[in-house]
């Protein structure tokens, strides 16, 4: 009677296999999942930069007052600028400069947008300002439209189109 218990060389050499390959895949999964994280926190990043940029424009035209849409008012066909007077009476536009939104505050001049958001639109739309019609008995209201794109990693980019409002707070009636 033989007695002799262990694993003979091929035994070891197919189960030593089967684990380089179960390794192999699940390290490939491991990398993968990786990569698809990156991309994801790049977007949420590049979304979060602009969600800001978005409420702080927002903040401050509710709190403004004097609406003015690329000079012309109201403007319901839309315009890439907006102009207005904020709560301490210091003039601030809104425009698209170098694929970022530019906020300028009394001459000074600042992007709003992280380099990893790329804005290729932005339009205002204005309605209800006084200097158009003097009794509208309208809230003056801006929508802003913002479309673009964001860095999801390297040379890879989603697309975006964001819209937002904001009604002025005190009253023109």
């Amino acid at each position: 009677m033989n007695t002799r218990r262990g694993y003979t060389l091929i035994e070891l050499i197919v189960a030593v296999g089967m684990f380089a390959l179960v390794m192999l895949l699940a390290s490939g999964a491991y990398l993968m999942m990786i990569g698809v994280n990156r991309q994801t926190q790049g977007i949420t990043t590049g979304i979060n930069s602009l969600s800001f940029a978005l409420e702080a424009m927002t903040r401050s035209i509710r709190t403004g007052t004097g609406y003015d849409c690329g000079g012309l008012g109201d403007c319901p066909g839309g315009a890439s600028s907006f102009s207005f007077t904020n709560s301490n009476g210091v003039p601030v536009s809104y425009s698209l400069s170098a694929s970022t939104i530019q906020e300028t505050v009394g001459g000074s001049q600042r992007a709003l947008t992280d380099a990893s958001v790329t804005i290729s639109s932005l339009m205002f739309y204005v309605f209800g300002t006084p200097s158009v019609r003097q009794g509208d008995y309208q809230q003056p209201r801006v929508t802003i439209i913002v479309s673009g794109t964001v860095s999801s990693g390297p040379g890879k980019t989603e697309a975006f189109t964001v819209q937002t409002g904001a009604t002025m707070r005190g009253s023109d009636l």
